[in-house]
């Protein structure tokens, strides 16, 4: 991989990681005034763009790293079910580490949708990703 190219996939290795780990915290630290055990819309959607994004730097990170003829469908049906695992790792953290948070299937379900987001849309654009990625394999 040439120097340039290189240092990008660098760098959103690190955003990735560092956005991983920040929706971690998050999700295990008290957070001012929240509702325990209701539903709330504008919650759910917070969860929902928090693993589209998440399944969104990861999945842009691989499509820097790897070359265009990589497998593009088995990396992100691969992000996707660890973003869901992950999702779900956290709702049982938040029941077992926690005394202020509780674990909730709802949330499970807007984090799962956000992933599921985000894998339609690559799959819309998988065309277009590749010839892009062809592009920045030349001018990297």
């Amino acid at each position: 991989m040439p120097i340039k190219k290189f240092l990008v996939a660098r760098i959103c290795l690190f955003v990735a990681g560092l956005y991983t780990i920040v929706l971690t915290i998050s999700s295990l630290v008290k957070l001012g005034k929240i509702s325990v055990g209701s539903f709330s819309p504008t919650d759910k959607m917070l969860h929902l763009v928090a693993y589209f994004g998440l399944v969104l730097l990861w999945k842009v990170y691989f499509i820097l790293k790897s070359k265009p003829e990589s497998p593009y469908k088995k990396n992100l049906f691969k992000i996707a079910g660890l973003s869901i695992l992950f999702g779900m790792l956290i709702e049982v953290l938040q029941g077992t580490l926690t005394s202020y948070r509780e674990p909730d299937w709802y949330d499970i379900l807007a984090n799962t949708a956000g992933v599921l987001l985000a894998v339609v849309i690559f799959l819309f654009f998988e065309k277009s990703l590749k010839r892009l990625n062809s592009k920045i394999n030349l001018i990297f």
